[in-house]
Order: structure tokens, then C-alpha cells, then sequence
């Protein structure tokens, strides 16, 4: 008896140490699910205790990450957030360098040419200008509408609308040759155009320049005044600046 009670103990001593060590595992790590449903944990959420998929269901899987993992704690992520802000602070500076509205200059280069031409009851001059517009801005601009009109002693004697003027390119200047028909019907001025006895008929000519322009999806309007001499009394096709 004292032998086979030795040889049963002996037997069994293997499997009883087997489930020892599994309870004290357990204990330390108790499990997410089993296949038997006698576990005192969280039932698995994706194979819900069987420990199976169902058939089907294979792109649902849920992965656990311990929290000690290194994926979760990243390296360098300091470093990536400044350099992605600087980035983006950098493509805006850019952004509003390039697109930022910028003036665009009318100015008046010289008098080309006057024709003059003698009625019984007035005088009447084509003057023609050159003018330069600079686009200082980083885009097109397009001309809507320009408009001229001339003044001889505070009287509008002649206006004008030129509406098919190209377009300036980004940073360029364009010259442009502008018309404009002045006919004077006072009788002081004719006396004074038509005078024999006088070499030179000099006349202070003020042009209003009212320029329409199209950038950017907004409009804006560039206005200038200036002065220049002509002479009424014969033709002059020899180009002096505007002073």
C-alpha cells in the first residue's frame, strides 16, 4: 500500500505542477478570451470567446498594442512638428510675396505728334500721345477701359475711350499710342491759333487719364493728370517729352 500510494503520487505529481505554474500564469496574465468560456477576463471582440474568425470577417480583426509598444511613442516627434510648421509658415510667406497686389504705374512719355487743321469757325488738332504702363504685380493685368479727355483753360475740348487694349504680362512694360481729337471753338483761341504775326501759338494742354484694370479677380482704377504744350498753329510731327 505504502508503495502504489508513492507510485500514484509519483504519477501525478507532473500534472499537478503543470497546473500550478498555469494558474500562477494566469494570475499574472489573465487571458482575452478561451475557447471554452470559462474565462474570468474580456471576452475577445473579434473572435468573441471562440477563439475563432467567423468565415467572412477577416478584414474586422482588431489588433491589440501593448502599451509599452514603441510604435506608440514615436521618435523625433518634435522635431517633425517644427519642421512641418515651418514648412507651411514658409509656402505661405511665398504665397503672399507672389500673389500680393502691387501698383500699376501710368505714365506720360511724349507728345508724338499735333495735326492742325483750319475751319472758317474753329480749330481743330489730333494730338498723339505715347504713355507706358508698368505691371509691377507677379500676374497679368488686363486693360478694361481708358479714357482721355482734354482740357484748355479748365474746358473739356476733346475726350476719348479706347476699350481693345492688350493685356501687360507679369513685370513688363507696355508703350501704347493714344489719339485724341481737339476742337476748339472759341473765338479768342482761333484768333490766337490763326495768327499770322505770331511764330509760335503755344497752348498748356491738361489730359485726365482714367485708366479701368482687371487682377488678381478684382478691379481697380488708376487715374492721372498731367500737362503739355502744343502748338496751334501748324503741324508739329517732331516727338517732345512731357514735361
Amino acid at each position: 500500500m505504502v508503495t502504489s500510494w508513492k507510485n500514484s503520487k509519483a504519477t501525478e505529481g507532473p500534472d499537478v505542477t503543470k497546473d500550478t505554474e498555469k494558474v500562477k500564469t494566469l494570475r499574472q496574465f489573465p487571458p482575452y478570451g478561451a475557447m471554452n468560456g470559462n474565462s474570468t477576463g474580456d471576452t475577445c471582440p473579434t473572435c468573441r470567446g471562440t477563439g475563432r474568425i467567423p468565415r467572412g470577417h477577416e478584414d474586422q480583426l482588431v489588433a491589440v498594442i501593448p502599451c509599452n509598444d514603441v510604435r506608440l511613442k514615436p521618435r523625433r516627434t518634435k522635431l517633425y512638428v517644427c519642421v512641418s510648421m515651418i514648412v507651411c509658415l514658409l509656402l505661405c510667406c511665398l504665397f503672399l510675396f507672389f500673389l500680393f497686389p502691387r501698383s500699376v504705374i501710368l505714365t506720360p512719355v511724349s507728345v508724338l505728334s499735333v495735326m492742325v487743321y483750319f475751319t472758317p469757325n474753329a480749330v481743330e488738332m489730333e494730338v498723339t500721345n505715347l504713355i507706358n504702363i508698368t505691371n509691377e504685380n507677379f500676374v497679368p493685368v488686363q486693360i478694361i477701359q481708358f479714357s482721355l479727355q482734354g482740357l484748355i483753360s479748365d474746358s473739356v475740348v476733346g475726350k476719348t475711350k479706347i476699350s481693345n487694349m492688350s493685356a501687360i504680362q507679369s513685370r513688363s512694360q507696355q508703350s501704347y499710342t493714344v489719339k485724341i481729337d481737339l476742337p476748339i471753338s472759341d473765338k479768342g483761341l482761333n484768333i490766337y491759333c490763326k495768327s499770322s504775326s505770331i511764330k509760335i501759338h503755344t497752348l498748356f494742354l491738361e489730359l485726365q487719364m482714367t485708366m479701368n484694370i482687371s487682377y488678381l479677380a478684382h478691379t481697380e482704377q488708376v487715374s492721372l493728370d498731367t500737362f503739355e504744350y502744343i502748338d496751334c498753329g501748324n503741324n508739329s510731327t517732331v516727338p517732345h517729352p512731357v514735361r
